[in-house]
């Protein structure tokens, strides 16, 4: 009889941590929605303590995101909790997740605190929570270097003070998975009222071993999977929540256990988190990356022809490729695009899917074949627009007589238009940036700037992302046009934005010291 293992997605919180991957409400609220119809069962939303932004946004998916557990996460001081409550009063159905360290190495640098003082934190932390919240998880922060006795006792203590799910984290990712399930195994066999709670596991990437060491958990009796999509995170990342699906899912003859997520949003939904974050996927990448399911060599080719499964241990259509690329053309109607853009992972109806279609038709008009990847970043490129202080209006790029460069931009913030002109530079997307900078009067070093294709043919659109640094936080930019120039001007812009939206909020650094 197969189990159920309860999926507990955390890119809205641990995800977002990753550098330069900030998102803004809006964008949230997208990714919250597209986890909604991903159907996993527990979306940790953030940590409301952080930041005023961070509490606004907990709160806002927990009013406006129905279907899941709405998560957010606390230290095991009244005040975090108090916060996390407040945060989630409107979720349908609300957990707080309380955490305090417990490794040797933390309780002697970290908290300066001994092994009594950090149980009976950890109780209070439980039973405040359980005041608020019924549905409490609770995580000894660096599990996987606690001693063993000492974490049976946190566990015990915790569910003894009304804890209903125990987290494992493997907080700097060092654990083996032959560890990881020996650990699992003696929770199971040692904490006499384990029966009480469902145990998780939450595995960082430090070594590439988090989906190893979260099977191996599950092969030993976990019952919840902490994970991010595209497996982004503190440093190398977290479990990535496809692997991990897909893995219990194509040796279900092994593991026995099963989860409730539609494979079929796997790759709409990695697709999106990218976008709003910046983070490109890679393209070897396990499950969404587009090689995923590409062959190259002849004999594989011959083998594929003859039957799929001789090269290929799952469907491309059960992650969420398409077999063959939908073609929309300038006769396409509202529906057809509305339809196309669901498939792929976004929400368009009223105002915003007639600005999407508008946008739509007159990118139709210039290329003869508009392909899903178009389709995906029109919409990024629209629904990040709504957000933005500054937007393009125009630019022009022009030589002098003695080959010096100048760019002259016009941009508009509400309703005004700012026009300015910057001769030199080291060339003309130089040229472009420093009069962008000037006329939002923002200074910012750039750190990486890359331009690819992200449709087919002569003229596919051009995908550019830029990396600023600004008071030593980095920001991700990203722009989409036909025209390659534009796409690195819109994603500068994007960026600078970015910026902006941040500004007057805390730097979170002091609060990455989590599971």
């Amino acid at each position: 009889m197969s189990r159920n293992i309860v999926i507990f997605d955390t890119t809205l919180r641990d995800g977002e941590q990753s550098p330069g991957a900030s998102m803004n409400l809006g964008e949230k609220l997208e990714v919250a929605q597209a986890l909604v119809d991903l159907k996993v069962d527990v979306i940790e939303a953030g940590f409301p303590i952080a930041s005023p932004g961070d509490f606004e946004a907990v709160r806002s998916i927990a009013e406006n995101t129905k279907g899941a557990t709405i998560c957010g996460l606390a230290r095991c001081n009244d005040k975090d909790i108090d916060r996390a409550g407040e945060a989630l009063k409107p979720a349908e159905q609300g957990r707080i997740h309380v955490f305090l360290a417990t490794s040797a190495i933390h309780r002697e640098f970290k908290l300066k605190m001994d092994k009594q003082e950090i149980i009976d934190r950890a109780i209070a932390g439980v039973k405040r929570a359980k005041s608020l919240c019924d549905n409490i998880e609770f995580s000894p922060e660096d599990a996987a270097r606690t001693e063993i006795d000492f974490l049976c006792k946190v566990v015990e203590a915790a569910i003894a003070a009304g804890a209903t799910t125990v987290n494992i984290p493997d907080t700097v990712g060092y654990a083996t998975p032959a560890y990881m399930g020996r650990v699992i195994a003696d929770l199971k066999n040692r904490v006499p009222n384990i029966d009480q709670a469902v145990i998780s596991v939450h595995c960082h990437n430090d070594l590439g071993l988090a989906v190893a060491n979260s099977l191996a958990a599950v092969e030993n009796g976990a019952g919840q999977i902490e994970c991010t999509i595209n497996g982004i995170g503190e440093r190398a990342g977290n479990c990535s929540l496809e692997e991990i699906v897909m893995a219990l899912k194509t040796r279900s003859d092994f593991y026995h256990c099963e989860t409730g997520i539609d494979t079929t949003r796997l790759v709409p939904t990695s697709r999106l988190v990218s976008s709003v974050t910046g983070l490109e996927v890679q393209r070897n990448k396990a499950i969404v990356g587009r090689n995923a399911f590409a062959h190259e060599s002849g004999i594989h080719q011959d083998g594929m022809l003859k039957n799929p499964t001789t090269y290929e241990i799952m469907r491309p259509e059960d992650v969420g490729f398409q077999k063959t690329d939908l073609v929309l053309g300038k006769h396409s109607g509202r529906a057809a695009l509305a339809d196309r853009a669901k498939s792929l992972g976004y929400h368009l109806e009223g105002d915003k899917l007639q600005e999407v279609f508008e946008a739509f038709k007159k990118l139709a008009d210039k290329k003869k074949e508009v392909y899903d990847s178009d389709i995906a970043a029109l919409i990024d490129k629209r629904v990040a627009a709504h957000d933005d202080q500054w937007q393009l209006v125009r630019y022009e790029l022009k030589l002098e007589a003695d080959g010096i460069p100048a760019a002259t931009v016009t941009l508009k913030r509400g309703g005004e238009q700012v026009t300015d002109t910057f001769f030199g530079g080291d060339g003309p997307l130089d040229a472009l940036f420093r009069v962008i900078e000037k006329i939002t009067d923002t200074q910012v070093m750039v750190r990486d700037y890359r331009v690819h294709s992200v449709s087919q043919g002569k003229d596919a659109q051009g995908e550019s992302t830029v990396e600023l640094e600004y008071q030593n936080r980095l920001y991700r930019g990203r722009g989409v046009s036909t025209d390659t120039v534009e796409a690195s001007t819109l994603a500068f812009i994007n960026a600078l934005n970015r910026i902006a939206l941040s500004a007057g909020e805390p730097v979170k650094t002091q609060y990455r010291d989590t599971v």
